[in-house]
């Protein structure tokens, strides 16, 4: 037989697109169509309604960008169409491949009613199936003109990303509005010839299926009646049923197909146009759902749901119907899909907690896994708050973008820092927006690694942001690949369904122990710094708040613990860990507004902490100490003198009580406090750091040394540093001045002044204060570079063969050296407040108070010694999606540790970060808790969400190694329980002596329920 292939298949595609998917509708007539152009931002239906609508003419231009125009439309259905299936067709003008992040519109009834929305490859709002003739239809349409951020495929910075600097020109031109009768049997038959074209073009050439779909299609074209394409369409169809019915294999490849919609919390659009298109998707959702009675949609972030809720309750009710029917499926337990890495522990576990207890409260669902799909690589801590949560499995896909190496697993158990272990899936088909098509199948078959050991693949399928979810087309494909020869079969199921089997057939799943590193985008460690600063310092300000809170509820009578106000503030930080915000890649619009919102929560938090401390009445000036370690530390008053004072662990203490061993004396550039001495040089950086306590020498090389290097990434400009970024590159060592600017018995400091590059000016004070061998590095840059990274080196002289950086309830040791290529690409990694590099008998720690990328290295010197050098990330200058992401001034600290251990690191970070609190005048009261035993970390205390008086206490062990101690109380004990996350009883706590007697693995997490004894 001849090869007629390319023939066939070029026959088959033109003869598809130019007359079978134009004659899907059959007829139509346009509507009526006015418009009005809301002023400034969005406004409710009520006003859209009341407003002066002028005529609108297609082929019009409309919609400046993130402006919002409401188009009123009247048209009436034909009598000739009765019993004809007829929807509104409208095309706002859509743009571009990418069916998210462009113009959208909600369809409302003219009372307000959401019917659905209009998207890009959702065109289609149903009237009547079958109509009746001479229906008068009348629709208000809200239509968004989100400008099209990629639309130059990130070639170039543009103003869009704010609606202060878009402009007001119209982007989009309207191009139609009709009424239409969808011609069924075309319809089918479009999708009929695309899953069988699909399937037969992935298939082996030497595959006979092949070949037998080839000529089916051949013979099905010489059925098309060109000129009567939907008079034929039936016949056509009859041509190719044989092919569509040829059953599949049955050792197949199964795929689970779940309904989804990905819909960033805030990205390339604002907050609040996410809460626009949550109501649009779930609206196309619920509509989809009652036309498919086998369709099941899974849908995360609570946060999401509750916008919804408040601000479109006809939409909210129809998803609490489907929620009743079993086909919306709420998953993933998280108030969002937060970033994977720079959430705090606390923070993971508050997004578990609200999330789960959203979905409980108002479906009466617990989800029972961790929907994440799109995050930039996922801390080794969350196989433990997972299953802390509730939860039995884990999804992500974000893995398959490595750059250098390929995941090995899709199905495997995952082991966290502590030892849990959770089940976990990435999805092969490589994505978590499926439609089902020919290569989405070839590649999940081919990609998937289980083998021999599972069968069986989940695909999320949707267009996501905006798109408009799932889509009646894919579910028919779904439909015609359930049972199909050559392809996988595809089943649409509840995720915990899939789970479950999946489980089942493979319970000796391989292990994969540790992080999930990412290979991609290493630079939403860094970029917008001051975002990420903001949710540190929430995060901290949070625990102060709730330890104050609880502290005051115990002991001042009269005190009420603000439940509402902690949860709202919570619930604000928690939304701005979204894995777009907090790791820096949004629009500036976006981080705009969350600097704004940090600083709202900081005032907010800060007057909370204010008035419990308040409450525990007046005295003497008392200083507040919220981290888990006893301290004695120089701080100052009120009026700027500096004290000393010992306080101790989640207590107080009076201003000035304890007495450091020996004063800081400063000679020339030199600061000495007994325990370290630190030399500035003429440069500005540090050319000694003498540990006296043991008389060694802690650098081996220049201290301090900022780096100025170039960072233009080959892609994605927020999110990505190439490994290239370290071939060029500047050293800032012309300082304009060295000066010492305190000399104090307890404390003294040098300031060191640099300008560089576009005008960036830096300013940083080097502290040493009496009694505490940490080195802070106080830093103020006003940064106007662009495309730049600023990092700062610290070369220590220890042959260190890994860096021990914290994470989320511990921390993670990497190798320092590059074996594996798995090692090289690890040139960019992740810390919170720390990192640790040691040899036997000595460490040095390098910590931070609102930084996360850094880079370890290590070099062998000419006399034998190793070098290991940490340096930190400070500030970025991308371009993309921001033109002034980090622009302007920032403040932060760093510090240098010497002679430090793991505990030593550990109660330093924790002291940067919660730094002592001054009240002029307080009263004294009890820490509400205190540990007995090393390695046994306090890191919340708080009153139960159920608001029964109880006291929450989360632990961990900080170490590493086994930890067993005593927590004791400041308050009459009843009893204690082990519980989960959600404060939910596990087992009865060992409770002795007054006292609950605490036994930690290796960085388990402990949450403890306390009661009070009323005496």
């Amino acid at each position: 037989m001849h090869d007629e292939r390319r023939r066939i298949e070029e026959r088959v595609q033109r003869v598809h697109d130019q007359r079978i998917k134009t004659a899907i509708y059959a007829a139509s007539v346009p509507f009526e169509v006015e418009a009005w152009q809301a002023p400034g931002e969005p406004v409710p239906f009520a006003e859209a309604a009341s407003a002066s609508y002028a005529p609108f003419a297609m082929d019009t231009p409309w919609g400046p960008p993130w402006g919002t125009t409401w188009f009123r439309m009247r048209g009436q259905v034909p009598a000739e169409w009765a019993g004809k299936r007829v929807e509104a067709v409208i095309d706002l003008g859509f743009i571009g491949d990418w069916p998210g992040n462009q113009a959208e519109a909600l369809v409302h009834l003219a009372d307000g009613t959401p019917l659905k929305a209009v998207n890009p490859l959702n065109q289609y709002v149903p009237i009547g199936d079958p109509a009746a003739g001479g229906e008068e239809i009348h629709y208000l349409v809200e239509a968004a003109s989100n400008p099209d951020i990629l639309a130059d495929n990130f070639s170039r910075p543009t103003a869009m990303g704010d609606v202060l600097t878009a402009g007001d020109k119209p982007i989009y031109t309207f191009q139609r509005a009709d009424l239409a009768v969808l011609d069924e049997d075309v319809f089918h038959l479009d999708l009929d010839l695309q899953v069988l074209r699909e399937l037969m073009v992935h298939l082996e050439e030497h595959d006979p299926r092949r070949h037998e779909i080839l000529h089916t299609l051949d013979r099905a074209m010489d059925t098309v009646d060109l000129d009567d394409v939907s008079g034929s369409a039936a016949a056509v169809r009859e041509v190719l049923a044989p092919a569509l019915a040829r059953p599949a294999h049955a050792s197949a490849h199964t795929v689970s197909g779940v309904g989804h919609a990905h819909i960033d919390s805030a990205w390339l659009w604002p907050i609040r146009e996410t809460k626009r298109k949550t109501s649009r998707t779930f609206s196309n959702v619920t509509a989809l759902a009652d036309e498919y009675e086998d369709f099941i949609f899974a849908c995360s972030q609570a946060q999401q749901y509750e916008w919804v809720r408040d601000n479109y309750p006809q939409v909210w009710e129809r998803i609490k119907k489907s929620v009743e029917k079993g086909q919306w499926a709420p998953v993933g337990g998280m108030w969002v899909e937060a970033d994977g890495n720079l959430p705090g522990g606390e923070a993971i576990a508050r997004q578990l907690v609200h999330g789960k207890k959203f979905f409980m409260e108002h479906f009466g669902v617990e989800t029972k896994g961790v929907w994440l799909p799109d995050s930039f690589g996922y801390t080794a801590a969350y196989p433990q708050l997972a299953k802390l949560a509730g939860n039995d499995w884990f999804l992500t896909q974000k893995i398959s973008w490595n750059q250098t190496n390929k995941f090995p697993h899709h199905t495997f158990w995952w082991e966290g820092i502590d030892g849990t272990r959770i089940f976990t899936h990435f999805p092969p088909v490589d994505t978590y927006n499926a439609r089902f098509s020919g290569e989405e199948m070839a590649r999940a078959v081919r990609n998937y690694q289980e083998k021999g050991g599972g069968t069986r693949s989940l695909a999320p399928f949707g267009w996501g942001d905006g798109g408009g979810g799932p889509t009646r087309e894919i579910m028919e494909r779904a439909r015609r690949l359930a049972d199909l020869e050559g392809s996988p079969k595809v089943v649409v199921e509840h995720p915990d369904k899939f789970f479950a089997d999946a489980r089942e057939e493979y319970p000796d799943a391989p292990v994969w122990v540790g992080e999930l590193y990412l290979e991609l985008h290493r630079a939403t460690y860094t970029s917008q710094a001051r975002t990420k600063q903001g949710n540190r310092r929430s995060e901290h300000l949070l625990r102060e708040a709730e330890l104050w809170a609880t502290t005051a509820a115990l002991n001042a009578p009269g005190y009420s613990y603000p439940y509402e106000k902690l949860d709202r503030l919570w619930k604000t930080v928690l939304l701005h860990q979204f894995h777009d915000i907090l790791p820096g890649s949004s629009i500036a619009w976006v981080h705009r507004e969350a600097e704004a919102e940090y600083a709202r929560v900081a005032q907010e938090v800060q007057a909370l902490t204010a008035e419990a401390v308040a409450a525990l009445g007046s005295g003497e000036t008392r200083v507040f100490n919220t981290s888990p370690c006893d301290r004695a530390e120089v701080v100052r008053t009120s009026v700027g003198v500096p004290m000393y004072t010992e306080v101790p662990a989640n207590g107080s203490a009076p201003l000035g009580s304890g007495e450091p061993s020996q004063p800081v004396t400063v000679t020339g550039r030199v600061l000495d406090n007994g325990l370290v001495r630190v030399e500035v040089a003429e440069d500005g950086t540090l050319s000694s750091v003498r540990d006296l306590r043991a008389g060694r020498e802690v650098l081996a090389g220049e201290g301090n040394l900022l780096r100025l290097h170039t960072d233009l990434p080959n892609y994605w400009d927020a999110w990505d540093i190439d490994k290239h970024y370290k071939n060029r590159y500047t050293d800032l060592l012309d300082a304009e001045a060295v000066t010492v600017v305190e000399e104090d018995p307890l404390l003294g400091a040098i300031r060191v002044e640099r300008a560089f590059g576009k005008g960036s000016r830096i300013t940083q004070t080097i502290t040493v204060r009496a009694g505490s061998p940490r080195i802070d590095i106080e830093t103020e840059i006003d940064w106007h570079e662009t495309e730049k990274i600023l990092k700062a080196a610290f070369p220590v002289d220890i042959r260190a063969a890994h860096s021990s950086a914290e994470i989320q309830f511990g921390h993670i040791q990497r190798p320092t050296h590059t074996n594996t290529s798995w090692e090289s690409a690890r040139f960019e990694v992740c810390n919170h407040r720390w990192v640790h590099i040691g040899e036997p008998g000595y460490g040095v720690a390098v910590i931070n108070d609102s930084t996360y990328g850094h880079d370890v290295s290590r070099t062998v010197r000419e006399d034998g010694g190793t070098t290991t050098t940490v340096r930190l990330s400070l500030v970025r200058a991308p371009r993309i999606p921001d033109p002034e992401a980090d622009q302007g001034k920032h403040r932060f600290t760093y510090a240098l540790l010497p002679g430090a251990t793991i505990e030593d690191t550990v109660a330093e970070g924790y002291a940067l970060n919660l730094p002592l609190r001054v009240a002029d005048s307080a009263g004294a009261a009890e820490p509400v808790v205190s540990v007995e035993g090393a390695g046994v970390t306090v890191e919340a205390v708080k009153l139960a969400d159920d608001e029964s008086g109880d006291v929450v206490v989360r632990l961990y062990e900080s170490r590493g190694g086994r930890a067993q101690g005593t927590l004791r109380t400041g308050f009459p004990l009843a009893g204690a329980q082990v519980t989960d996350l959600l404060e939910r009883p596990l087992a009865e706590a060992d409770v002795d002596g007054g006292g609950v007697a605490v036994m930690l693995r290796p960085f388990e997490v402990q949450t403890l329920r306390l009661s009070r004894r009323n005496d």
